[in-house]
């Protein structure tokens, strides 16, 4: 796709030629116009892989604007000459600050360059292929018409960064589109597809790259059969309609994101329902909700994680040479570690000494596939990647062999001793386990340096997280490779070096044993879920040790306990009673929580009364960032950042507050080192401040 485009962007830019206009005058557009008269006005900014818009970029296309006036062509086509796609979203560098004000004052700049553009006096169509988002969306819906190729994607992720749109996407998607389709896509960040945005009137026509000039020329010179917004627009911008729905919303939202921590959808509520019935006072009005929402700590954190994943992408760097995987184990982990590889484009054998488990490997793939890819031919087609394989004949030619049996080093070794005469010279050999260094497994290999770690979080399809672990003696170009392959799979690699459970599950650890202290302490479940919840977490640590599994949460406990001694919580004597008896969580139907349809049951007359004190937050939440600074003292990790980044995309640490390190920078060093050390007085010494925190700024 991505090359069909680039070539027929360089033919029209033979065809057409440089032009008075195009000779360099711009720096991120190229201006063009055909035999018909229509300027062709393709956007490439020059400093970047994709579009975005920055403050620079929003002048030079006021100056497009002032030429284009002058020179009265027949319509203007805006597109982009990226491969990526048409416009990826605004440079939201460019509008942080601390100062509401001028950011309004900023936001008011670029509004009128945008508001300029739809008012021209020239038919103005957009072309859009890829992905067009956020602010790019918001230029599109500035044109008069919208042509999208088929496989573009549409939408505004603001809400993921703690805003709602502030380019005039607010007032102009609302009246465009009926609010009940608009308002969703807004406050859920969610993206569609081009047909669907054909359907619901966002685009006018959906074609290919060839059918292109064809369609521009039906648009400009009023052929296009254009799409019609709903006749009941007006009506659900009505105010007591308005009042009534937005009502709605405010539930729905509650249900997702509480008003304390996420401010951005309540306020896109409120701006609509205030303003939706005159679209011009809600174009005022949105620049200053957006900027009064710019400032705010959830969208400082929000936009600090947004550049802490793309900076966990630049560590997979590139070259992946991973082409065949071969998984062993069919369980829930390497079963999912399998699915996802092959709908990553991998050729994936998979392993197991038995039949069931593999048949529920691929069942649990095609419900997989079945949700996430739309085509039945591509769902097919990847189900036709994942083969399994009861004799493991797939070692023999995999470039990646990787090992997900249960937590037994003995059986791990076990498994090693099978499969390492059988396997490439430059295979590497992975391990998921989550908690046993890297040392004591390699001490029966021929050739250690070709093991390293590559461990996922579950469910593997959600968490983007994968820990790449290391060892003294690995080979570095293989962890090289390891660490490509992540990235190739569309997952964030977080390089460690070998020790007890790593930096996540050490660290989650004590998160999860301290709620059975709880439990020991008779609080209820609910309660001590409702403290993680009110801290904002995505789940409480019992609903979480139910979802992980409490055989599993038991036996990274003891092994934790057999290295770090007090400073982890006991493993209660009743817990090993419940994993007797096969009350293990979600997979067997019962644990803390009885379990239905995929969800914990749960007394909703014992969450409306939980009242968690601030204590009970601390007890959960403080050694979470307590054993983030021991990992960073001890070397395992280096760089605090990456650690942040690594718990809220490994566990869903409360991603407004920008990882348990920046909580803690927030709140303060030494406030939360003292209240360690309170805790440690009356709790024990599990609470003990790391020493780490005397150094940590």
């Amino acid at each position: 796709m991505e090359s069909r485009i680039l070539d027929a962007l360089k033919d029209r830019a033979l065809e057409l030629g440089p032009t008075p206009d195009a000779s360099g005058t711009y720096r991120n557009f190229k201006l063009t116009r055909d035999a018909d008269g229509v300027a062709w006005l393709l956007f490439d900014r020059t400093d970047a892989s994709a579009n975005t818009l920055s403050e620079e970029v929003l002048l030079e296309f006021d100056m497009v604007l002032t030429a284009l006036e002058a020179q009265r062509p027949t319509g203007i086509v805006v597109r982009s000459a990226k491969p990526s796609g048409f416009i990826a979203g605004a440079d939201i560098n460019e509008f942080r600050g601390s100062d509401p004000v001028a950011i309004e004052a900023q936001i008011a700049r670029a509004h009128a360059v945008v508001d300029r553009f739809e008012t021209l006096k020239i038919p103005t169509v957009a072309v859009i292929h890829g992905f067009c988002l956020g602010g790019g969306l918001e230029i599109a819906l500035a044109c008069q018409m919208r042509i999208a190729i088929d496989g573009a994607r549409f939408g505004f992720p603001e809400v993921m960064l703690g805003l709602h749109p502030g380019l005039g996407g607010t007032a102009r998607f609302t009246h465009l589109v009926s609010p009940l389709q608009a308002m969703p896509m807004m406050l859920t960040g969610k993206t569609i597809d081009a047909r669907k945005a054909k359907a619901m009137g966002l685009v006018d026509a959906v074609t290919e790259e060839r059918h292109v000039r064809n369609a521009v020329k039906e648009a400009v010179f009023g052929r296009l059969k254009r799409a019609k917004p709903s006749p009941l627009i007006p009506l659900f911008n009505f105010s007591p309609v308005r009042g009534f729905l937005a009502s709605r919303m405010v539930a729905e939202a509650a249900k997702q994101a509480p008003r304390e921590h996420y401010p951005a959808p309540y306020a896109l509520i409120d701006l609509w329902e205030k303003h939706g019935g005159d679209r011009a006072a809600m174009l005022k009005a949105e620049q200053g909700s957006f900027a009064r929402l710019m400032v705010t700590t959830t969208a400082q954190n929000l936009i600090r994680v947004f550049f802490l994943r793309e900076a966990m992408k630049k560590i997979a760097g590139g070259d992946n040479n991973i082409k065949h995987v071969h998984v062993i184990g069919a369980g829930a982990m390497g079963g999912d570690i399998a699915a996802w590889c092959a709908h990553q484009g991998m050729r994936v054998t998979l392993a197991d000494m038995k039949p069931e488990p593999l048949a529920g490997a691929i069942k649990r793939a095609a419900d997989l596939y079945a949700k996430i890819i739309r085509k039945r031919t591509d769902q097919r087609d990847t189900l036709d990647r994942l083969i399994p394989d009861m004799d493991g004949e797939g070692v023999r030619g995999a470039d990646l062999i990787i090992e997900a049996v249960p937590e037994k080093l003995d059986l791990k070794q076990k498994v090693y001793a099978g499969l390492e005469p059988r396997m490439k010279p430059d295979a590497i050999l992975a391990t998921n386990t989550s908690s046993i260094p890297l040392q004591d497994l390699r001490t029966s290999l021929a050739r250690p340096e070709r093991l390293l770690g590559l461990h996922f979080f579950n469910p593997v399809s959600r968490l983007q997280l994968v820990e790449v672990v290391s060892h003294d003696g690995v080979d570095q170009d293989m962890l090289k490779r390891a660490t490509a392959f992540v990235g190739a799979i569309d997952r964030l690699p977080l390089p460690v070096k070998s020790s007890p459970g790593f930096l996540v599950n050490r660290a989650l650890t004590p998160y999860m044993l301290e709620a059975m202290m709880l439990l020991d302490e008779k609080v209820e479940k609910e309660t001590i879920d409702a403290a993680a919840e009110q801290f904002g977490m995505p789940m409480g640590p019992i609903e979480l040790a139910d979802q992980v599994g409490l055989d599993i949460c038991m036996a990274v406990g003891d092994m934790l306990r057999s290295k770090f001694g007090d400073l982890l919580p006991p493993t209660p004597a009743w817990l090993r009673e419940k994993v007797n008896r096969g009350e293990l969580g979600k997979k067997t139907g019962k644990g803390f929580y009885v379990w239905k349809d995929g969800k914990a049951e749960k007394s909703s007359a014992a969450a409306a009364t939980a009242r968690p004190s601030q204590e009970m937050i601390d007890r959960l939440v403080l050694p979470i960032s307590n054993v983030c600074v021991a990992c960073l003292r001890e070397g395992i990790v280096d760089d605090a950042d990456i650690v942040d980044g690594a718990m809220i995309f490994g566990t869903g640490y409360a991603p407004f507050r920008g990882g348990p390190l920046n909580y803690a920078r927030s709140r303060g060093p030494d406030n939360v080192a003292a209240t360690l050390r309170a805790l440690a007085d009356k709790f024990g010494d599990r609470f003990a401040p790391d020493p780490g925190w005397e150094t940590f700024t």
